[in-house]
C-alpha cells in the first residue's frame, strides 16, 4: 500500500501499458497511431459498402446507403459514447492500481454492452421505415434504403460489444490489438462485399450483411483475448452482471458522453433531413462527404482518445503535472493536423468526391460543402481536443452542455431561420464551422479557467 495516496502499487500485467510513466509525448503518439489505424480500418466498413455499392449498384443504391447515414450515428452513437466514457472508469483504477475495482467495472460494461445491443436491434429493425420518413428520404431510393438499414441494425449486438471490447481494451493501455481485429475484419468485410454485389449480384441489403458478418468476427476475436485466463482483464461469462457501484460510476462518467454524442447525431439528422430535401443528387453528396470526412478527421479522434486514456490514467495516480502536459500536446498536435488536413481536401474535393460518384450534380454538392467547412477543421479538432480533456478528467457533464447548447439547439435554430429566409443549400453548410467557432471560445475559456485538473478530487 502506498500510503502517501492510499493505492495499491501497481503491477504489470500482460498486454496493459502503464501510462504514468515515461515520455508522454511519445507514450501518447505511440498509443495513438495504432487508434488511427484501428479507426482507418472501422472506416472502411461502411466506405466500402458506398463505394461498391455506387460502382456496381449506381447513384440510387449509393444515396440509400449514404443519405441517411446519420441515422445510424444517431440510433448507435448513445451507446458508443456511454461506452467511451465508461473506459475512463477503468482507466483511472488501472492507473490507480485498484485491481477488484478494474474488474467489476469490466464485467459491468460487458452486460451493459449485451444489454444496450439488444435494445438497439430491436429499436433499430422495428422503426427503420419511420426514422427514413422523418428524414425526407427521396421515395425514390427508400425501399433500398430500409432493406440496407434493417440489415444493418440486425447486427446491432455485435457493433455494441466490439466497441465495449475496444474500449475496455484501450482503457488498459493496449491500442494494437483492436487494431490487428480490426484488419481482419474490413478486410473480410471488402471480400464479402465483392462477392455479394460484384459476383452474386445481390441487392443493396448485401452491403449490410457483409458488415454485420465482419463486425460478429472482431467482436469473436476480442472475446478470444478477454477471456484468456490469468489477466487482470480476464473476463469471466459468470461475472458478467451490474455491479452497483460500478454502474452508479459508468452512468456518471460515461452517460454524458452518450447524451453528448446522441446530441450531435441527433443536429446532424436535422442537418440531413434539409439536405434530403433537394433530391437524391444532394442526399448522395452529402453522404459522400461525411465518408471522406470521417476518413480526414481520423488522426484528430485518434490523438483525442489517446489524451482521455493518458490524462484519466495519470490523475487515477495523481500525475497532475504529467496531465497537463499531455492535454497540451493533444490540443496542439490535433488543432495542427486538422488544419493541415483541411487545406488538403480544400485542393482536392472534386477528385476526392469523384472517387465515389462522377455525376456532376453529385460533385458539384459534395464541392460546396467541402471547400464550405474544410478551412476550419482547426475549430473543429480544438472543440473535440477539449472534450477529450473533459472527459478524461471526469468532467463528461461539460462537453454535452456545450454540444447541447450550441452544436444542437443553436445548430437547429440557425437551420431553420436560413431555410425560411433564403432556401438555399449552400447556407445549411455553414451551420458548421459556424457552430465550431461557438464551441471553440466556450471551451478555451474553461480549459484556461476551470480546475479541470483536479475532477476527480472533487
Amino acid at each position: 500500500m502506498n500510503q502517501s495516496d492510499g493505492t495499491v502499487q501497481k503491477k504489470n500485467f500482460s498486454g496493459t501499458r502503464d501510462m504514468t510513466k515515461g515520455n508522454p509525448y511519445a507514450m501518447m503518439t505511440g498509443f495513438a497511431l495504432p487508434i488511427l489505424l484501428s479507426q482507418i480500418f472501422q472506416q472502411l466498413y461502411n466506405t466500402a459498402d458506398a463505394f461498391i455499392v455506387g460502382k456496381c449498384l449506381g447513384t440510387n443504391a449509393l444515396a440509400a446507403v449514404t443519405s441517411s447515414g446519420t441515422l445510424i450515428f444517431l440510433l448507435t452513437s448513445f451507446f458508443m459514447g456511454t461506452a467511451m466514457g465508461a473506459g475512463v472508469v477503468i482507466s483511472r483504477y488501472f492507473g490507480a492500481g485498484k485491481e477488484d475495482e478494474v474488474s467489476r467495472a469490466i464485467h459491468t460494461m460487458m452486460a451493459f454492452g449485451i444489454v444496450s445491443g439488444i435494445v438497439l436491434t430491436v429499436v433499430g429493425v422495428a422503426f427503420t421505415p419511420t426514422f427514413l420518413v422523418w428524414m425526407q428520404t427521396d421515395p425514390e431510393v427508400m425501399p433500398e434504403a430500409v432493406a440496407y438499414f434493417r440489415y444493418y441494425f440486425l447486427g446491432s449486438l455485435a457493433l455494441v460489444m466490439y466497441n465495449i471490447c475496444r474500449s475496455i481494451i484501450n482503457a488498459l493501455g493496449d491500442s494494437r490489438r483492436p487494431l490487428y481485429y480490426l484488419i481482419f475484419s474490413s478486410l473480410l468485410n471488402i471480400a464479402l462485399d465483392l462477392l455479394f454485389l460484384a459476383v452474386f449480384r445481390w441487392g443493396v441489403w448485401s452491403a449490410a450483411a457483409a458488415t454485420v458478418l465482419s463486425q460478429m468476427a472482431s467482436v469473436v476475436l476480442c472475446m478470444i483475448y478477454l477471456l484468456r485466463k490469468g489477466n487482470l482483464f480476464t473476463v469471466e461469462w459468470r461475472k458478467i452482471r451490474f455491479h452497483r457501484d460500478m454502474l452508479s460510476e459508468i452512468v456518471r462518467y460515461g452517460l454524458p458522453s452518450g447524451v453528448q454524442n446522441s446530441v450531435i447525431a441527433f443536429a446532424n439528422v436535422i442537418v440531413q433531413s434539409q439536405i434530403n430535401s433537394f433530391g437524391k443528387l444532394a442526399m448522395a453528396a452529402y453522404g459522400t462527404h461525411a465518408k471522406i470526412e470521417g476518413f480526414a478527421f481520423l488522426p484528430i479522434t485518434s490523438f483525442n482518445m489517446a489524451s482521455t486514456m493518458f490524462i484519466s490514467q495519470n490523475l487515477g495516480a495523481r500525475q497532475y503535472d504529467r496531465a497537463k502536459k499531455g492535454s497540451r500536446f493533444s490540443i496542439f498536435a490535433a488543432v495542427l493536423l486538422a488544419e493541415v488536413i483541411g487545406i488538403g481536401y480544400f485542393a482536392f474535393a472534386p477528385q476526392m468526391i469523384g472517387i465515389f460518384d462522377q455525376t456532376p450534380g453529385v460533385i458539384a454538392y459534395g464541392v460546396q460543402q467541402a471547400r464550405t467547412v474544410a478551412l476550419f477543421y482547426c475549430l473543429l479538432a480544438f472543440s473535440h481536443s477539449i472534450a477529450a480533456v473533459c472527459r478524461g478528467a471526469g468532467k463528461a457533464f461539460v462537453p454535452m452542455c456545450v454540444m447541447l447548447s450550441v452544436w444542437c439547439v443553436i445548430r437547429i435554430i440557425y437551420i431553420i431561420m436560413v431555410m425560411r429566409l433564403t432556401g438555399e443549400i449552400g447556407y445549411i453548410y455553414w451551420a458548421y464551422p459556424i457552430t465550431w467557432a461557438i464551441s471553440s471560445v466556450i471551451y478555451l475559456v474553461y480549459y484556461l479557467r476551470s480546475d479541470w485538473i483536479h475532477g476527480f478530487d472533487q
